[in-house]
């Protein structure tokens, strides 16, 4: 068992860091406020752009854009590249936030190359991006620079070349592996396909809505398309900053609640020592009057 001395020092030691856990807890409380209303303000936006693609694209159309065809597989002569983006933290201490996230990348990796495609990673954040190049894997983009604060220029830079590169038929499609903001303690790992875009299929209960286009549908659908692409990553960058801050927010409660309860064991086995120090030494005292007096 530990002396009294050592044991104050432990006592310390885990008073500081109970310190900064609850610090980093309410930091990332205060930050998850703020991602958490971008993301809240992305939605309608993308559902609203999307319920218009919809509306709009039909199969005559899907043939006039290569943002919407499918390529052939490489076995029947087409692209033989596939594009991965991995959108992970700048930082750590989030739990198992970022590992969930490379095992998500890494399991659409081993199926694109099951399937003979040649993948090309594109990286936003300093986790995915340092344990990629940890097992020798080439990175296509490294951004580090974007933060948690991610905005829609971000995203068009990440997405511009993507969209130049599918278009031009050197890639088969482009993924976004991304972290699902569903609450604060829900922030599963989802893959996105970005590319090829996939329209959702129209609603036959819908109400039919009489447009009128100007000039014509297939010029607003091609305006849209690249508009489409940005936004989709630029939700999961958002998406991913603020899954971030919530399960920081988690790990660190959970380190915090971890830190008082060793406190307690730590300070009740130092008072326990130090009680029967005081006993002993009482006997001693006692049993030492008791020889003077006899």
């Amino acid at each position: 068992m530990a002396k009294g001395g050592k044991l104050k020092g432990r006592i310390r030691s885990v008073q500081n860091t109970r310190k900064i856990t609850r610090t980093m807890e309410l930091v990332s409380t205060s930050k998850l406020k703020r991602a958490q209303d971008r993301v809240v303000a992305a939605r309608p936006y993308a559902q609203a752009l999307r319920k218009v693609l919809a509306d709009l694209v039909t199969p005559e159309l899907a043939d006039r854009f290569p943002l919407l065809r499918t390529p052939a597989p490489p076995s029947k002569g087409g692209p033989t590249r596939a594009a991965v983006i991995l959108v992970t933290s700048n930082r750590g201490l989030a739990g198992a936030f970022n590992s969930n996230l490379i095992k998500e990348a890494r399991r659409r990796i081993d199926a694109l190359e099951a399937e003979g495609y040649t993948v090309d990673l594109y990286g936003v954040g300093k986790k995915g991006i340092g344990f990629f190049r940890y097992l020798g894997r080439q990175w296509a983009l490294e951004r580090q620079d974007i933060g948690d604060k991610p905005t829609a220029e971000h995203a068009a830079e990440i997405a511009e070349p993507l969209i130049e590169a599918y278009a031009a038929g050197k890639l088969a499609s482009v993924d976004l592996v991304q972290a699902q903001f569903i609450s604060p303690l829900q922030t599963p790992p989802a893959t996105v396909k970005i590319l090829p875009v996939e329209t959702p299929p129209a609603d036959v209960d819908a109400p039919v809505h009489n447009y009128i286009l100007a000039p014509n549908a297939e010029a607003i659908v091609e305006r849209l398309l690249p508009l489409y692409v940005r936004n989709t990553v630029y939700r999961g960058l958002v998406e991913t900053a603020a899954a971030e801050h919530g399960a920081r927010r988690t790990a660190m409660k959970n380190a915090t609640d971890n830190a008082g309860e060793i406190l307690e064991v730590l300070k009740r086995t130092y008072n326990r020592q130090r009680q029967a120090g005081i006993t002993q030494e009482i006997a001693e005292i006692v049993g030492g009057a008791a020889a003077l007096q006899g």
